[in-house]
């Protein structure tokens, strides 16, 4: 931007914070043209006034800045100068001072130390002290010594030794005493873990053979009905496991048998109840009585694994109240023909009872139960020696298979004399 060309009238004042022109011609082209384009001439030559002073600011603050850059390089070259000339002189001289203190020839500190703490030097400091720490250690040995080798008052230690004994020997009956009391105390505690270890040990296996008999007594259910089924399958009745199935009043009943329930409508009901446990004999009765209550059934059998689980006072095979019966049955042993027995024993007195069997023989029947009864007590007296006895077992298994099919006769005779009855009262 060109200067405004200064007149001979032009005013130019500062007033109030204010700049005040009077009778002032600008030639500049640009100017004239913008304001002449403009449509407020005052304020376009206002705003040009403000962006130039700024400019013109602007360009007075980049000098003064380049000036002080120019001034600091300078003084800083000068003092760089100076400071290599300072420090090269401090270098030399401390250079020269170190040379004559630590010069390894003619170094005043390597003389001091050699005259002092060579091995060649008798003024050596080491000497001196090892001199000095000598006699030192020798006199205080000996003062040693003569203080505590007394008993007198003179030993400075005497009162104190004497009561450290004391207390040592004291400390150390107390500590005998203590330890047999902790010994009392330990061995009493011994007494009492191994009592109640016994006791843990006594609960395991009392819980064990909970657990054991639990499952035994429900593995035994399922072989009595595996072997009724068996039995009644061949004849004609229908065998089902309830011991999981409510009943009227009730879950009493293992096994109920529905004979000729294969064919037809039931014509009788047996129930039969499996324990592996002793029960007494009020309680095994009453329990039968429940379970026919339970089932509905006609007779009711009580089962066993073994005589010594029986009743007290009972005898297998033998009837009680005219509709209930024991009988002992072991799965392990091998042989159902007590069951098989005690099973045709009670369907037939089902049958009887029932007036189903009008042309049967009733005193032939009854002999044929007799005499099957009879078998099985010498049956069970052969078990018995064979169980106490270890000599003659396989003449006495003879005698024993014998007996066995002389048993199977006489049911097989029982048999035929119901199924001839019922062909009549057919």
């Amino acid at each position: 931007m060109e200067a405004a060309t200064p007149l001979p009238f032009a005013s130019v004042s500062v007033r109030h914070g204010r700049l005040i022109i009077d009778l002032l011609v600008v030639e500049d082209e640009t100017t004239v043209r913008l304001a002449s384009e403009s449509g407020d001439p005052a304020r376009l030559v206002s705003d040009a006034l403000a962006v130039g002073s700024r400019v013109l600011d602007r360009e007075q603050t980049a000098a003064d800045t380049e000036f002080v850059k120019h001034e600091l390089e300078r003084v800083g070259r000068d003092l760089d100068v100076a400071f290599t000339d300072r420090a090269r002189t401090v270098a030399e001289h401390f250079g020269r001072k170190v040379d004559e203190v630590f010069s390894p020839d003619v170094g005043v500190l390597t003389k001091a130390l050699e005259r002092h703490f060579s091995d060649g030097s008798a003024a050596a400091v080491q000497h001196r002290v090892r001199a000095v720490l000598d006699e030192v250690m020798t006199t205080s040995r000996a003062e040693l010594v003569r203080q505590f080798s007394s008993a007198d008052a003179t030993n400075p230690l005497a009162v104190f030794q004497k009561s450290a004994v004391e207390s040592i020997q004291g400390a150390a009956s107390q500590q005998h005493a203590h330890l047999r009391e902790m010994n009392a105390t330990i061995e009493s505690l011994r007494r009492e873990v191994v009592e109640l270890r016994a006791q843990g040990e006594k609960r395991q296996d009392v819980a064990a053979e909970a657990q054991r008999g639990t499952a035994k007594g429900r593995s035994y259910e399922e072989a009595v009905f595996e072997a009724l089924d068996g039995v009644a399958h061949g004849q004609g009745d229908d065998c089902d496991a309830v011991g999981d199935q409510p009943g009227v009043g009730g879950k009493r009943g293992d096994v109920v048998v529905n004979i000729d329930g294969c064919a037809g409508p039931a014509r009788g009901r047996i129930v039969f109840e499996a324990k592996n446990s002793q029960l007494s004999k009020n309680r095994a009765l009453a329990e039968l009585d429940e379970a026919l209550d339970a089932r509905g059934a006609d007779y009711g059998v009580f089962v066993v694994p073994s005589e010594d689980k029986l009743p007290a006072r009972t005898h297998p095979l033998r009837e009680y109240n005219g509709d209930k019966l024991f009988v002992v049955y072991d799965p392990e042993d091998g042989s159902r023909l007590a069951l098989e027995v005690g099973y045709a024993l009670a369907r037939a007195r089902v049958l009887m009872a029932r007036g189903e069997t009008g042309g049967l023989d009733a005193s032939a029947l009854r002999a044929e139960l007799e005499r099957a009864l009879l078998a099985m007590e010498q049956v069970r007296r052969v078990k018995q020696q064979l169980t106490h006895a270890s000599n003659g077992i396989a003449e006495a298994r003879a005698i024993l298979e014998a007996m066995d099919a002389g048993v199977r006769g006489h049911l097989a005779t029982i048999q035929a004399l119901l199924d001839a009855a019922g062909e009549q009262a057919a």
